[in-house]
């Protein structure tokens, strides 16, 4: 059996979830390396021979799990200064956009003294930057220190994943339904064209997102009077304006309502800046005058735990303290649930280095027909719900050791006659 390396934020909900679900399986822990110390400077082998706890990893070659870096403020500047114009690394090979500059760089050192300030979007275009370059430095270093090992996403997929521009491309040339996108040819570049490309093409109501958003940060949902030119953004993005210098921008963590110009505009042009992407607003399938949408979770080609996200507003992410359901409390007929469930074993197979993504899937109010909005690499941390029994995690490992004893180490594991 391959032991599972999980390279994460020791101790958080994630790391200690699987290693939780391991014990209750009577399966050896998880290996948990540091993405603190890995952005440290030290090498992915030398984090492997302190943390191995005994194992021989090349007896064994293992399966490597990236987790979320979100949760920690140290790991998100160490990823903005890694990103910076004057860093050692400039590995943008897994950067879908690596030719777009990023709005006012930060040098290395200035980014090091960034504060912890709660909601505040710290530069989130050289936080890709950064997050593309450790995540082709980890795969450079996997090939020499652990040489056939296994990822289970591929960290080019979560690259492509992460940007929404890039994930919606995929989907679209596989074939998988999407939100039209506004400007299909051209996206837009920033407020002014953004509302000709709504106004020419009458959309008038469309949803613009942060390219590298998660947890509802950075999304506007934004309509505007095909006569009139009024316009509405609700969104989580506040902001503060100063005299002297640039505004900043949060995430509030709860919904605001924007009706001046100025305000919209700003939002929206710091958006573009950094990189947008805008689509169609489609009407969500509805409860008792709420809309939902779904998080339908994928492990290796089956489709598994799935929970609706309930909301009055058109933003549906459970960080909002939106409401959840099953599919069945959310009203969803049978047939329905199962276009879902295909929909999103389909668009994961749009990725096909990766094993498992919580894809949100939303069902048009009037035609029922299923458009995946995104693909979370990450979108497994769901709590209380089940599947045949198990937490997510719990089911997740279930399969993995179930079926990685026969797997070859050079073949992708998706690709392995899993089904």
């Amino acid at each position: 059996m391959r032991p599972m390396i999980v390279i994460g934020i020791p101790g958080d909900k994630r790391t200690s979830g699987i290693q939780e679900a391991r014990s209750d399986l009577g399966m050896p822990p998880a290996i948990i390396l540091s993405y603190p110390e890995f952005l440290q400077g030290r090498s992915l082998g030398d984090l492997m021979e302190e943390q191995n706890n005994g194992v021989d990893l090349s007896a064994a070659p293992p399966l490597l799990r990236l987790e979320s870096p979100g949760s920690s403020f140290e790991v998100e500047r160490a990823l903005i200064a890694l990103g910076a114009p004057d860093s050692d690394d400039i590995d943008d090979s897994l950067h879908p956009y690596a030719d777009r500059p990023d709005p006012r760089p930060l040098r290395v050192k200035v980014a090091r003294q960034l504060k912890d300030m709660q909601g505040v979007l710290h530069h989130p275009s050289q936080w890709f930057r950064g997050y593309c370059r450790m995540l082709a430095r980890l795969q450079r270093e996997a090939k020499t220190a652990c040489p056939g090992s296994l990822w289970l996403n591929d960290p080019t997929d979560i690259a492509a994943m992460t940007d929404k521009r890039q994930t919606q491309q995929i989907l679209s040339e596989a074939g998988i339904p999407i939100p039209r996108p506004v400007g299909e040819d051209q996206q837009p570049t920033d407020y002014a064209s953004l509302r000709e490309m709504m106004l020419s093409r009458r959309m008038h109501r469309v949803f613009i997102k942060l390219a590298f958003g998660s947890a509802a940060s950075g999304v506007v949902a934004y309509q505007i009077h095909p006569v009139t030119g009024a316009e509405i953004a609700l969104t989580t993005v506040g902001v503060e304006n100063y005299i002297t210098r640039p505004p900043i921008y949060y995430n509030s963590g709860k919904l605001r309502r924007y009706t001046d110009t100025a305000t919209i505009s700003g939002i929206i042009n710091w958006i573009y800046q950094h990189g947008a992407y805008a689509e169609q607003w489609i009407p969500k399938a509805g409860l008792k005058g709420k809309a939902f949408d779904i998080r339908q979770l994928v492990v290796l080609r089956e489709a598994c735990h799935a929970i609706a996200r309930v909301s009055p507003t058109p933003i549906t992410n459970l960080h909002l303290r939106n409401q959840r359901m099953s599919l069945s409390e959310a009203g969803l007929a049978e047939p329905i649930q199962e276009q879902v469930r295909n929909t999103a074993v389909q668009a994961l197979a749009a990725f096909p280095r990766s094993g498992v993504a919580g894809i949100d899937v939303l069902v048009s109010g009037g035609s029922q027909q299923c458009f995946v909005a995104d693909v979370n690499p990450f979108g497994d941390l769901l709590y209380d719900v089940k599947y045949r029994g198990c937490s997510t995690y719990e089911w997740e490992m279930k399969v993995l050791s179930a079926r990685d004893y026969i797997t070859h180490p050079s073949t992708p594991l998706i690709k392995e006659g899993l089904s």
